[in-house]
């Protein structure tokens, strides 16, 4: 009998050993959850910043609200130019616009982090509200941009994997489209503002990142020689001749001056003549953030290749 209960005894002690060692991994995973830091180091353009590892509470007073957004951390407060594109509307809807300038309402927005532009005012008393984060438009390419705004919010990970899928798929599409158009087929992106026309470089915005930087479209020899520099280049309608490509994207303000397009200047460009004219609502083809990126992929890919 006493040799029959020595096994059954071991068996118990076996499971009890078992379940005190998951009691004890459970409290050690508690442990490290309740350990992880609620602040992070990020090394931003004016040296290291402590920032929140989590923010919950983010002011964006500049174009980066889409880069926020893709990568799901809620926006309280957003610039005026964000709030009006329609892609953004419904993430947006409960964020109050603000400026550099309306310090006592960002201080009722209670935010934990605010990024902003080199050029934003008031950063001293803005870093009293919660830390803040500026960066130089155009000191790094647009899709480091994202990969910074994701070490900022802690999202460097997702930001990279985004990052590696995007450039694939815009570098396919662009091959597709070249294979189509030909190889040595220009393609200019203009916008009217006001009573300005503008045709755009490589990294303004506007589907220019995707068109020249990922598929490697070649612009027309003025705007590189005008645009390529300085990023954009103003130009008058008798001068858009020598600027519209074989193709031509315009980023349209509905609400601005589009008499341009009853010229008879415009109507004889070829891109006019052979119907290779695409456009986009300004609004929501101004920026450069993924959220914005998808959007301009999609519609290249639509009217170039009709999917």
């Amino acid at each position: 009998m006493k040799k029959l209960l020595i096994p059954f005894i071991v068996l118990i002690v076996l499971v009890m050993s078992a379940c005190g060692g998951k009691t004890t991994e459970n409290k050690d995973n508690s442990a490290a959850k309740e350990k992880e830091p609620e602040t992070i180091t990020y090394q931003s353009e004016n040296g290291p910043i402590e920032v929140p590892a989590h923010p919950k509470r983010v002011v964006v007073l500049s174009s980066f609200a889409g880069h926020v957004m893709a990568l799901g951390v809620n926006i309280v407060g957003v610039d005026q130019w964000s709030k009006m594109n329609p892609r953004f509307q419904d993430k947006l809807k409960n964020a109050e616009v603000v400026t550099d300038e309306d310090i006592e309402k960002i201080i009722e927005l209670n935010p934990d982090l605010i990024i902003g532009l080199s050029n934003t005012k008031n950063v001293d008393k803005l870093s009293k509200i919660a830390p803040t984060v500026t960066y130089t438009y155009g000191k790094v390419d647009y899709l480091t941009q994202f990969l910074e705004i994701g070490k900022l919010l802690n999202k460097e990970k997702e930001a990279k994997a985004w990052i590696d899928d995007f450039k694939k798929r815009a570098q396919q599409a662009g091959e597709e489209i070249k294979a189509k158009i030909g190889e040595n087929a220009t393609v200019s992106v203009i916008e009217n503002f006001d009573k300005q026309l503008y045709v755009f470089g490589n990294n303004w915005g506007r589907g220019t990142e995707i068109l020249y930087q990922e598929m490697k479209l070649k612009m027309p020899k003025k705007v590189e020689e005008m645009a390529l520099k300085q990023g954009y280049y103003a130009l008058s309608l008798e001068a858009l001749p020598q600027f519209a490509g074989d193709y031509l994207i315009i980023s349209k303000n509905p609400d601005g001056d589009t008499s341009f397009q009853q010229t008879e200047t415009y109507k004889n460009l070829p891109a006019v003549k052979n119907h290779r004219v695409f456009e986009a609502n300004a609004k929501e083809f101004y920026f450069n953030d993924p959220i914005t990126l998808e959007y301009q992929l999609d519609f290249f890919k639509k009217h170039f290749l009709g999917e």
